[in-house]
């Protein structure tokens, strides 16, 4: 696979970067697999080096590796993240800079197989303590973390019309938007966590041990735990990444809804947890889908230059990537697949109110 213009460009400067550091090893490329980010294996040396692409964050260069570096240092407490090594300050021939975190050896995760392994990840990171507010600089942390949700899907909404998708599937998309401010009016909340915001199944690893390693974390923030889960059973993630691609019944996604309960069950925050599962699972969707739409059209324009900010151009990631990317943006994007989600939902919802964990709070 050929790279393109701005992977090769990101090189120019990396042996430089890592010589400043005290790293001296060879860098290889690995396959061009991520939107964000281009990743060399340091030779040796049990580490790999992540060059951001852009910032999903919308960041200039030095605050989106603070912020990732902050991801890093704190989902790894919980063991099931990679530990960060160094950081690689933006350069004249590095302009977004990079880190440096510990190598990963492990094979893609292979669902329903490994969804057990992948909930205990989640839920690794999920039981570690909130700090106080003060504290969870630079990470996202507003005040209200559900309001703000439906603010960011409502901007990523902007898109829709934009991006020329079918009505069936607008429509599905404004109706939970519409719901989704429904619940957002009212008084009760998840409980706030540390999150991934990234957890399809894609970023997860698997070592020799079983144990499931989130490997790629830009996204974090302190958020309702749900929507992890979520992100990690829709079928909008499971599949998304060929490696790890898989369809699950809604038995399965019940199965692990129940093992994360109780992975969590000690915590003072878990009685009302099984309340917020589809809910949150639906808003992860609406997040979903409207980001497609917004890919859809943003893919379209000219690579920006510099080190600062979001840019989802074509032109940033390899042919073979960008056109696996269009295929699942358009499969995503078409009502019926749209419809079969939906679907789901109601099915889900129903399982889980004569369960244990009892009935959501919001259905549709």
């Amino acid at each position: 696979m050929t790279a393109s213009a701005p992977i090769r460009s990101l090189e120019v400067g990396l042996q430089a970067s890592l010589q400043a550091v005290g790293i001296s090893a060879v860098a290889e490329p690995m396959a061009d697999t991520g939107l964000a980010h281009a990743h060399y294996r340091l030779a040796g040396t049990g580490l790999i080096a992540r060059l951001p692409k852009q910032s999903q964050m919308r960041l200039g260069a030095a605050g989106n590796l603070a912020y990732q570096a902050a991801c890093f240092t704190r989902a790894a407490q919980g063991g099931h993240a990679p530990s960060l090594a160094k950081v690689l300050a933006p350069a004249a021939g590095l302009p977004r800079g990079g880190l440096v975190v510990e190598e990963i050896e492990g094979r893609p995760a292979r669902l329903p197989g490994d969804l057990d392994a992948i909930v205990d990840a989640l839920a690794s990171i999920h039981a570690l303590p909130v700090p106080p507010r003060a504290g969870r600089v630079p990470l996202l942390s507003p005040a209200d973390p559900l309001a703000d949700l439906l603010e960011e899907i409502g901007a990523q909404a902007e898109y829709l019309g934009p991006s020329g998708i079918a009505p069936g599937t607008a429509g599905l998309i404004r109706d939970g938007i519409t719901d989704l401010a429904v619940l957002v009016a009212a008084s009760a909340r998840p409980a706030t966590r540390l999150i991934s915001f990234d957890a399809h199944p894609g970023n997860f690893l698997i070592d020799k041990g079983g144990r499931a390693v989130l490997v790629d974390l830009e996204k974090c923030r302190y958020g309702a735990p749900q929507l992890d889960l979520a992100h990690a059973t829709l079928y909008t993630s499971t599949t998304w990444d060929v490696a790890s691609h898989a369809v699950l019944s809604v038995e399965e996604v019940a199965r692990a809804h129940d093992r994360w309960i109780a992975r969590i069950g000690d915590a003072d925050w878990a009685e009302d947890a099984g309340r917020w599962l589809v809910p949150m699972r639906r808003a992860m969707w609406l997040w979903s889908m409207t980001w497609c739409a917004k890919w859809r059209v943003l893919s379209a324009r000219a690579a920006r230059g510099g080190g600062d900010g979001e840019d989802w151009s074509a032109e940033a990631s390899g042919a073979d990537l960008v056109a696996h990317v269009r295929d699942r943006v358009d499969h995503y994007l078409a009502p019926e697949t749209a419809r079969m989600v939906a679907d789901e939902f109601r099915a889900l919802d129903a399982m889980l109110a004569v369960s244990p964990n009892g009935p959501s709070r919001f259905t549709r």
